[in-house]
Parts: C-alpha cells; sequence; structure tokens
C-alpha cells in the first residue's frame, strides 16, 4: 500500500515540475515563433544587398561590402 502511495506522490511531484517548466517557457518567451527559423535560411535577402553598378552592365551587382558572412 505504501508503494502506490509512493508512485503516486512521485508522479504529482513529476507533473507539477514539468507544469512550473512549461509556465516558465512560456514567460521567458521560448515559444515566440517556432516556425520562422527553420524558414530563415529560405529567404532570398540578396536583393537588400544588390547595388547598381552605374549602368555599366545595365543591371544589379553585388558587392563584397554588401555580402555577409
Amino acid at each position: 500500500m505504501w508503494t502506490t502511495l509512493l508512485l503516486i506522490a512521485v508522479s504529482l511531484a513529476l507533473g507539477f515540475a514539468a507544469w512550473l517548466l512549461f509556465l516558465w517557457a512560456v514567460k521567458s518567451d521560448q515559444y515566440d515563433d517556432v516556425e520562422r527559423p527553420k524558414h530563415r535560411m529560405l529567404d532570398d535577402d540578396d536583393a537588400a544587398r544588390e547595388t547598381t553598378d552605374g549602368g555599366s552592365r545595365g543591371g544589379k551587382e553585388r558587392t563584397d561590402e554588401n555580402r555577409r558572412v
């Protein structure tokens, strides 16, 4: 009988600890944006870094200063 009560107490304590951990994660913005980081590598931000080269080729050219490392 005491083993059953011990297992119930341990399971309640673990459940309460998991609940507190979840509340801490929500309050510290751990679940702020879970979709954006995995799609960030697919964004094409070359257009924001391109500059015109004065019309010699009539297009846009990326310079070393605008390239991210």
